[in-house]
Order: C-alpha cells, then sequence, then structure tokens
C-alpha cells in the first residue's frame, strides 16, 4: 500500500480503546445524532465477533432486549464510539460465537474468566 495512504490510516486510528475479545461482555456508548442535538446512547452485549484492520476494524455486539436479539456492528476507529466499557470477560474457545443466536436462557450464558 502507499505509504501516504499508511500515514493518514495510522492518524485516523484509536488507541484509547480497551483490550477485549470475543466472548467479553462490553457496554458500548455511541454518539447519536438528532436533529440539531447530540446524546449518548449505551448498548450493551456480548462481543460475538471482532474483525481486524487498520481502519476498517470492526466488532459485532449482541444483546437481547425484549425478547428479540439485536445485533450491532461499530467500526472499532469510528468517532460517533464514546468510550467502551468491559464488564465482564469469558473464557471461549472460538473467536466467532455465531452459535450465541441458536440458544436461549441459560444455555446461552458464557463461562467467567477466572482472574
Amino acid at each position: 500500500m502507499d505509504p501516504r495512504i499508511e500515514m493518514l490510516e495510522k492518524e485516523q486510528m484509536r488507541v484509547d480503546l480497551p483490550a477485549f475479545r470475543a466472548g467479553d461482555k462490553v457496554r458500548i456508548h455511541s454518539r447519536i445524532q438528532e436533529g440539531d442535538k447530540e446524546r449518548i446512547q449505551v448498548f450493551e452485549g456480548v462481543v460475538i465477533r471482532k474483525r481486524k484492520g487498520n481502519t476498517g476494524a470492526t466488532f459485532t455486539v449482541r444483546k437481547v432486549s425484549y425478547g428479540v436479539g439485536v445485533e450491532k456492528v461499530f467500526p472499532v476507529h469510528s468517532p460517533t464510539i464514546d468510550k467502551v466499557e468491559v464488564i465482564s470477560k469469558a473464557r471461549v474457545r472460538r473467536s466467532r460465537l455465531y452459535y450465541l443466536r441458536n440458544l436461549r436462557g441459560k444455555a446461552a450464558r458464557l463461562k467467567e474468566k477466572r482472574a
């Protein structure tokens, strides 16, 4: 790749986010623009996927809201993400947790990682 493009991408990348993996429960504070007002909306769930890359890196968070599974894809280096909090870490043996989509209730729980 062109070194000028790489330099521009490095300027846009964020380094203030905590380290998290698939299986971790996170709380994402994202800025939402509504008309001329701006507010913070919180989305809390389990990271089921992390896609690597420079500025194209994303992670998918899943939660169950009123009995309906909701998944949201967040760009890692997005300026709309205010902050990411890691609530708990889980012990998982794979990097893509798509099998959680088919599980309900207690079966969908992940084992807590011991410190």
